[in-house]
């Protein structure tokens, strides 16, 4: 218990340098960690809600409403998969030291985006507020599916960072599929708009381990009607153990040459 006390501070540490790392120097600081994920916001409104003229599935919420609790998960899961590949790389110095434990590393990236990610929840529930959108009991959720996301993302990271050291044509690998990645779930649309055109389509998006979140995120701070609550929380967990185990033991199993390789 104190080794996995003591690691876990270490990890805890590290990671809130590597936060602060990234606005040093930079006029706006912090500033530029908001302003690409609103942009985005407003595209999106700007491309559904003015142009195509989406009606969200949840009676008496706006677009922007509906679309923000959707969005902000897959920012945490991208930003933190494609900065964690390339994080063996950024702490090499780190790698070539025998004492230290490189399994550290996949945590200290996640646990620095997963600090960016909680600013974002903060402003979440700021607009909520604004908007007058009724925050519940039920918006703690949020908390859990924050943890189920973060334990899929540090298998993931687990797999992609390893590899990435011997073949670097994984970062590019995963940056591609994070482009089209958010399109293979329900964030900007509702999976209802395939039910009677393309059904297989629907139940292809649910497998989706990302949709079991997003829709998670929408039932916590709108009430988002989530039918198979139970048995995509199963199937979800289910999927994320395998994840996890598989990029776990693979990081493992070629830690041994990352010294000789970076």
């Amino acid at each position: 218990m104190n080794t996995i006390s003591k690691n876990f501070k270490i990890a805890l540490n590290l990671a809130l340098s590597d936060f602060k790392k990234r606005f040093v120097g930079s006029y706006f600081g912090v500033i530029w960690m908001f302003i690409q994920p609103l942009a985005t916001v407003l595209v999106y409104t700007l491309i559904f809600q003015v142009g195509f003229k989406s009606v969200p599935p949840v009676p008496g919420v706006s677009y922007v409403i509906w679309l923000i609790p959707g969005i902000i998960p897959w920012f945490y899961f991208q930003d933190s998969i494609l900065q964690g590949t390339q994080v063996l790389y950024e702490y090499n110095y780190l790698v070539k030291k025998i004492v230290f434990n490189m399994e550290l590393l996949p945590l200290v990236k996640l646990l620095s985006v997963f600090l960016s990610h909680i600013c974002f929840v903060i402003i979440m529930f700021i607009v909520f507020i604004v908007a007058k959108v009724p925050i519940t009991v039920k918006s703690l959720l949020v908390v859990y599916f924050s943890f189920a996301l973060s334990v899929l993302s540090l298998g993931i990271i687990y797999f992609t960072s390893a590899i990435n050291v011997f073949f670097k044509d994984m970062g590019q690998i995963v940056a591609i599929f994070m482009q089209f990645g958010m399109w293979m779930a329900p964030i900007m649309y509702d999976e209802s708009l395939f039910l009677n055109k393309a059904p297989i389509l629907t139940k292809l998006i649910k497998l989706n381990p990302i949709y079991y979140i997003v829709k998670g995120y929408r039932y916590s701070m709108i009430g988002d009607n989530f039918p198979d609550l139970l048995v995509l929380t199963i199937y979800y967990f289910i999927v994320t153990i395998i994840i996890f185990f598989i990029g776990y033991k693979i990081f493992n199993k070629l830690k041994i040459h990352f010294s000789d390789v970076l």
